[in-house]
């Protein structure tokens, strides 16, 4: 986290000679998680790539049972690209088509320079209200990411060409360490998405404050785990069913259990 997080964002767990954190450990529709990742979720600051599972995770088995939805889950890879590229519009056709979207999910890294990958030190979440023209940021270490988070909503509205309120949501659960950030951004986000915006009556406003809203790191990570493996063993069951005899072992071994297309 910026100011006490000893490990500049970068994953910190000491892995033995037989655990290469670079291994596939998943694949899941258009991510795919390797060991590193996957320990970072166990006990250490999430990477890019696990926060891009989650917000994937959510896409494909959550909203999609919406489909009238207009709801967009950034990745953490696009907020990045969106927070650094000085004319955003040029990048338009890189990004999602925003056109008919009433929400944006922006994971913010304070990440400041476009050479260093997983540079950043510390997570917080913008979620954009296109319909109202708001952006709430909810940061779980009070407003240490305040600056690229108003960056993301300020080249957001440049490339919407409309203009977009900031709000820092100061009621937001905080984090009591020094590497939950990431998590509180995946549980918030899941929070927010499946009981304020899929849940809410159309004719009513929804409460974007989170006052009195507690975030338990802990299980939030266990839970993140437990679902990871069950899509891995359901992966390896798929694997099993579908190998050709004629296939090699140690081939098969090399590939990671795969979930979606």
């Amino acid at each position: 986290m910026s100011g006490f997080h000893p490990f500049g964002g970068r994953v910190s767990r000491h892995f033995g000679d037989n655990l290469d954190p670079q291994d596939a450990y998943l694949s899941y529709h258009d991510v795919r998680l390797t060991k590193g990742d996957v320990e970072s979720i166990k006990n250490d600051w999430l990477t890019d790539n696990a926060i891009a599972f989650w917000e994937e995770y959510l896409e494909h088995e959550k909203l999609q049972q919406f489909p009238k939805a207009h709801i967009i889950l950034l990745r953490p890879s696009m907020s990045f690209m969106l927070m650094n590229t000085p004319d955003p519009t040029t990048i338009k056709d890189a990004l999602p088509d925003f056109s008919k979207t009433t929400h944006i999910f922006l994971p913010i890294n304070d990440n400041p320079s476009v050479e260093l990958a997983e540079g950043g030190s510390h997570w917080s979440l913008l979620l954009v209200s296109l319909i109202d023209g708001v952006a709430f940021h909810y940061d779980s270490l009070g407003g240490d990411n305040l600056r690229p988070a108003q960056a993301a909503a300020h080249k957001l509205a440049m490339l919407l060409g409309a203009p977009i309120r900031f709000v820092p949501m100061d009621d937001t659960p905080q984090q009591e360490n020094g590497s939950d950030c990431g998590v509180f951004v995946c549980l918030l986000m899941k929070h927010l998405l499946l009981k304020r915006l899929l849940t809410a009556d159309s004719s009513s406003r929804v409460s974007m404050n989170m006052a009195g809203r507690e975030v338990n790191a802990k299980e939030g990570r266990k839970d993140m785990l437990r679902i990871i493996e069950s899509f891995r063993k359901e992966g390896e069951r798929r694997r099993s069913r579908s190998v050709s005899p004629f296939r090699k072992k140690d081939d098969q071994s090399k590939s990671p259990p795969r979930i979606g297309d």
